[in-house]
């Protein structure tokens, strides 16, 4: 991306001072904490100014403008990177996490949690409830099934598979023992506030609001990856979508060099004069549906839990 191009206003105290120095102070004054569209969250400034243009002064302002190019350190992942973050909040949508402590809008949503989970409205808290009976349960029921010789009618398997159901159905209302109490209790993993997580990136979302004519409008920017099949059927470019949407396709861009799809860009707008919340200038969404990914304690080797212990 080409460095950012912006006129700089030297106030009339400082025009005693260098420029040089003058214009850096300006810089760091105005741009840190900055979320610039389409590009992301400025954490400093980075060097000197590359550029810096002639001072040209207006009628009835004593300060000096200058047309400056300068070079930012900025915060935006990529997407399908993996960040650590902690948990700051937990609702039935989902959960939201704060990177650094310094970027506070990024949201896990519920279809992309590890599967099975669920949302326990009594504590507050997101769960991930694994099973590992229930997939050995099941390829033994599918290896003790008889086929059959092939060529009768299909009324016995309906009723050996309605029996295999119904003994499902037995089996859950039966009262638990304290050892399969135990083991539930042990296949039970929260997701609490303030723990440490590891997420992967999904998509980056910029959103512009403006004050029209028409009302408050906000124009969003999202940025995510796409398979190689939808990828190929959508194609390269396309524009004109529903809801004003356009569509750009990058092939292996957004630091994606391993050829799995391209990054697709879409641009949508909505209006938010009845709205009574804005959404953030960025967002980042994120995922947990993978293993490695959620708190990092799940994933925790026996001698770093030892290690921690002592």
């Amino acid at each position: 991306p080409h460095p950012p191009l912006d006129t700089i206003r030297i106030p009339p105290p400082l025009l005693s001072q260098p420029t040089l120095t003058s214009i850096q102070s300006q810089i760091e004054k105005r741009y840190p904490n900055k979320i610039i569209i389409d590009v992301g969250l400025v954490i400093c400034p980075y060097g000197p100014p590359l550029k810096i243009g002639d001072g040209i002064l207006a009628p009835g302002d004593g300060g000096a403008h200058h047309q400056v190019i300068f070079q930012c350190l900025v915060f935006r992942p990529f997407v399908e990177e993996v960040l650590v973050g902690t948990v700051t909040e937990s609702h039935e949508e989902g959960i939201v996490v704060s990177v650094g402590g310094f970027f506070d809008h990024v949201f896990i949503p519920a279809h992309w949690m590890l599967n099975p989970s669920r949302f326990d409205e009594g504590l507050g808290l997101w769960v991930w409830t694994p099973n590992y009976d229930d997939d050995d349960d099941d390829e033994e029921e599918d290896g003790g099934e008889d086929d059959g010789d092939g060529d009768g009618d299909g009324g016995e398997n309906d009723a050996e598979e309605g029996q295999n159901q119904q003994r499902k159905q037995q089996k859950q209302q039966q009262p638990q023992s304290e050892g399969e109490e135990e083991e539930q209790e042990e296949n039970r993993f929260e997701i609490e506030i303030g723990s440490e997580i590891r997420f992967k990136v999904k998509s980056v979302n910029f959103t512009r609001i403006t004050t029209t004519m028409k009302g408050v409008q906000a124009t969003t920017t999202t940025t995510a990856k796409v398979s190689d099949r939808a990828f190929a059927l959508e194609g390269t470019e396309s524009k004109g979508g529903a809801n004003g949407e356009k569509e750009n396709g990058i092939r292996g861009g957004n630091g994606d060099s391993g050829g799995g799809g391209g990054i697709r860009r879409r641009s949508s707008s909505a209006d938010l004069s009845d709205s009574p919340n804005h959404p953030a200038p960025m967002q980042i969404v994120g995922s947990i549906c993978e293993d490695g990914l959620g708190l990092t304690s799940w994933w925790k080797s026996a001698e770093e839990e030892e290690d921690e212990g002592e």
